[in-house]
């Protein structure tokens, strides 16, 4: 039998999903886990970075002072949650999974991680224990914002995990890719599409060449590509003189992130050259990848705590960004591993109790060697 109380993790995990909290819109969830944190015995601050962040919320940090002969540990996980995300009504089904209605999504994406930390907290609070500094963000799902202006004064330990994907905890992802953001115009030119279409340029004939020069999607095994928006809006008696482009580039490969993102912008700048027209095109790093090594001291740590608790450990590349990404950046080795969740960023999202119970033994485990 475990040290995790599971029937409280579920009632927090359906308490707090029942919280809005929608990317931007987090205070309501931050003070919560102000007040709850507390409850546990934790020493707990926030930051100020609502104006630069652009939410309501803000990021809090809770410290669990334990013994000083042990290297201190940081959890985290984000708050905030995907549209839709308001009103969520959580149900516990008899196949041991926790979902929505089917009418938001249910949020385990990551008040799941929340709620396994905090349960580890908590029975880790009743033993000899490592000084534990959870980290939980806001505006995770914006692009990493919250992590990103973190104030890492705070923070003194060198080793993270963060919770914030599926399966068990066991799922020990150790390569997760770089994003690249590019937003690219094209001006073409007006003219009347019935008496002189000659005279314009039309900017979504343009676009519509770069694209499909492009190659999209699945690029190869560790990189991907996509485009999220092509707006164009005007009466169909106008040739189109403007064409917006939203696209993403992410690969756990640097080399081939930037290789990627020239090759798209040159798609589009030899269409223009073709076409006459004019391309302004912005990008933006949004964060950069991470590539950890199996023998790396945190992810042996986490492959011992995975076994005691019954779980096959195994290393994993993702191809999506979590928090780990920054703190890597920032001198904090980190690893993101699973916590039960499933059809994330569905209104089909659903959260396996069992896993998120062994993730948060898993933790204990880490916290209480």
């Amino acid at each position: 039998m475990g040290r995790i109380d599971r029937e409280a993790l579920v009632e927090r995990l359906l308490r707090y999903v029942q919280i809005d909290s929608e990317t931007g819109d987090e205070g309501a969830m931050a003070r919560q886990l102000v007040e709850d944190f507390q409850a546990l015995g934790c020493h707990v601050t926030t930051d100020d970075i609502r104006e630069a962040a652009r939410t309501t919320g803000s990021n809090v940090y809770a410290t669990l002072p334990g013994d000083p002969a042990l290297e201190p540990l940081m959890l985290s996980a984000h708050m905030d949650t995907v549209i839709p995300g308001k009103g969520v009504r959580p149900k516990v089904c008899e196949d041991g999974y926790i979902r929505s209605d089917g009418t938001t999504v249910l949020g385990g994406d990551d008040k799941a991680g929340i709620c396994a930390i905090m349960e580890a907290v908590k029975a880790a609070a009743k033993e000899s224990h490592r000084t534990v500094e959870v980290v939980i963000t806001v505006r995770e799902e914006s692009g990493l914002i919250g992590a990103q202006h973190l104030d890492y004064g705070r923070i003194t330990a060198k080793k993270a995990v963060v919770l914030d994907t599926g399966g068990t905890g066991g799922d020990i992802i150790t390569k997760a890719p770089g994003q690249n953001k590019i937003v690219a115009v094209v001006h073409g030119r007006k003219a009347h599409a019935g008496s002189s279409p000659e005279k314009g340029i039309s900017a979504i004939q343009v676009a519509a060449h770069g694209v499909a020069a492009m190659k999209l999607l699945r690029v190869d095994e560790e990189t991907t590509c996509n485009i999220g928006t092509f707006l164009a809006e005007g009466p169909t008696n106008i040739v189109n003189e403007s064409v917006r482009l939203v696209m993403e580039v992410r690969s756990r490969n640097t080399e081939k992130l930037e290789a990627q993102t020239r090759h798209l912008v040159g798609c589009l700048e030899q269409a223009c050259e073709k076409f006459g027209a004019k391309l302004d095109a912005e990008v933006a790093t949004s964060y950069l990848g991470f590539t950890l090594s199996d023998e790396e001291p945190l992810v042996q740590q986490l492959f011992q705590a995975a076994r005691a608790v019954g779980l096959a450990p195994r290393t994993i590349g993702s191809g999506g960004g979590s928090d780990a990404n920054v703190y890597n950046r920032h001198g904090i080795t980190a690893v993101n591993i699973g916590v039960g969740m499933e059809k994330v960023h569905t209104t089909e999202e659903q959260l396996s109790i069992q896993n998120m119970g062994d993730t948060a033994e898993m933790l204990l485990q880490l916290l209480v060697p």
